[in-house]
């Protein structure tokens, strides 16, 4: 039996890339998906499946954290690992390198 499975190389969606351009502005930090949710614009439909798919390639690292405030629940919060941190750098140079030479009218 054949095993249908493909790898596939493919250039991030419109969706990854705001979501990795906003968390290489503070690499470090942990965020929540309603925080990001708000800062990309993108859907919660689209952006948690597109976190977890992220996790679980390795280029989040993801955790739970306890609430700042009393009665609320845990939240699971996220960061860009190494190799997040590499393709937004990437993704950065290559956008910057498709811009150089373009001329708006």
């Amino acid at each position: 039996m054949l095993d249908r499975r493909v790898t596939r190389d493919r250039r991030p969606s419109k969706q990854m890339l705001a979501l990795l351009a906003t968390m290489s502005d503070r690499p470090g930090h942990w965020r929540h998906g309603y925080e990001l949710m708000k800062e990309t614009g993108v859907s919660s439909g689209t952006l948690y499946p597109l976190l977890m798919r992220m996790t679980e390639q390795g280029l989040l690292a993801a955790e739970w954290r306890e609430p700042v405030q009393a009665g609320r629940p845990p939240r699971h919060t996220y960061r860009l690992t190494a190799a997040g941190i590499s393709l937004a750098r990437s993704v950065a140079e290559s956008q910057s390198r498709s811009s150089v030479g373009m001329v708006r009218i």
